[in-house]
């Protein structure tokens, strides 16, 4: 009988044990299919912000390039004059010939001893800004800096 019993406690404590061992394992794959789940569920949220940004980043490059045309007709307007003057015949510099000067570039120094044009409300001109003079060039009035000659602007076709 004891041999029976014992074989009996045995089976008992080894279908327990594999009850417990079946329930765990089982919560087991349950918590691993829900961290599936949720790695899926990160991955579209990832995907999500990255389509998100990637709009974003478009509008903006969008609203740049906008900002961007909107400002060159700006400076294409103010750079033509809207109106001609006679204003007698122009020789250039000694040394130098008639030519077009662009933004950024520095004009020479001796162009800012006889050619400055300090009448300039009677063409049409603002006040250049403090540091600033206009200066004639061929048919262009040129605003560039008293002190380096940079060229900061210019109005071509002023004159006739």
């Amino acid at each position: 009988m004891n041999k029976f019993a014992t074989a009996a406690l045995a089976a008992v404590i080894a279908t327990g044990s594999i009850g417990v061992a079946s329930a765990a394992d089982a919560q087991s794959r349950y918590e691993q299919r829900q961290d599936r789940r949720d790695d899926r569920n990160d991955r579209r949220e990832w995907r999500q912000d990255n389509r998100d940004d990637r709009r974003e980043w478009r509008q903006d490059n969008r609203d740049d390039r906008r900002e961007y045309r909107q400002q060159a007709r700006a400076y294409d307007r103010w750079q033509r004059a809207e109106r001609r003057y006679n204003a007698g015949r122009y020789t250039p510099p000694r040394g130098y010939q008639v030519r077009q000067w662009s933004y950024g570039q520095r004009l020479p120094s001796s162009y800012s001893q006889g050619y400055v044009v300090n009448n300039y409300s009677a063409y049409g001109l603002r006040a250049p800004p403090r540091g600033y003079h206009y200066v004639r060039s061929g048919n262009d009035v040129v605003l560039a800096a008293v002190a380096g000659g940079l060229v900061t602007a210019v109005i071509a076709g002023l004159f006739n």
